[in-house]
């Protein structure tokens, strides 16, 4: 009995030691394995592949710095409290057309205050009295120089959507070039990894490009539709006051308040 028992423990002592080197040989196996399949997939920093992408990049890199710039700034001068302030605006049609304001009043009020509908009131307010006409024709002239103030950048925005693609698919081509020229020695044939990484490199330049230019081509047409918005409500808000400053407007509210006082009289 005691021979038995001494037998099995010799034969599971055998077997563990077997299963022992048996782990031991494929975590060897598994590590040299992994160590192969890094070798094999080389990791690459983000600077190394925008390095790859070719000397065009840093002028899409610029060209993204600048679209920042200009739709930063644009965005802050086309708010509608900079451009046509509600409360200002309506206030003072109000007060022109109950009479609260004079000439003068007028023109301090718009002077005082800092937009684009209050200089587009002044130029009429300086037409105070004179026929539709002329009022009219002051509101549109200077309307015309309020939009202007305000498409003002707007073609850097549509420059940098167009330009941005082309300069990637330059930065494209130019890498190919090279690329097809380091597998033409005779050292490079059989070795289809080097085209593929060249080319690979060039598509980044392309895929820059068309980064940068599709949300400029976005905004400049946001941009576009927000400063036709505007220019409209200028134009309509102008018209309200021709029609209550010009000499027609004018001679029609005194027949009318003289109407009303000859009404009164003779109730």
């Amino acid at each position: 009995m005691r021979k038995t028992l001494v037998k099995l423990t010799r034969r599971s002592t055998y077997a563990a030691a077997c299963w022992m080197a048996v782990a031991a040989s494929c975590s060897t196996c598994f590590a040299q394995d992994a160590t192969a399949v890094e070798q094999a997939i080389p990791s690459k920093t983000l600077w190394d592949m925008l390095w790859a992408g070719g000397p065009l990049l840093l002028p899409i890199a610029v060209c993204s710095f600048v679209l920042v710039l200009v739709v930063f700034e644009r965005a802050i001068s086309l708010r509608r409290s900079r451009v046509v302030p509600r409360l200002f605006s309506e206030r003072f049609l109000l007060q022109i057309e109950e009479g609260a304001l004079d000439r003068n009043e007028a023109q301090q009020r718009c002077d005082e205050n800092n937009s684009l509908v209050a200089d587009v009131y002044a130029a009429a307010i300086r037409r105070w009295g004179k026929p539709a006409v002329e009022v009219e024709q002051a509101v549109l002239d200077e309307g015309e120089r309020a939009a202007n103030d305000m498409r003002r950048f707007l073609r850097v925005i549509n420059g940098v959507a167009t330009v941005s693609p082309l300069m990637g698919l330059l930065g494209t081509v130019w890498g190919m070039m090279e690329a097809f020229e380091a597998i033409a020695g005779s050292s490079a044939m059989g070795r289809p990894e080097l085209l593929a990484g060249g080319i690979g490199g060039a598509l980044l330049s392309t895929a820059a490009g068309l980064s940068v230019a599709i949300p400029a081509l976005i905004l400049y047409l946001w941009f576009v539709g927000r400063v036709d918005t505007l220019v409209m409500e200028i134009d309509r808000r102008g018209q309200d006051l021709v029609h209550l400053i010009s000499a027609e407007a004018l001679d029609e509210r005194r027949s009318r308040g003289a109407r009303s006082a000859k009404n009164k009289k003779a109730a």
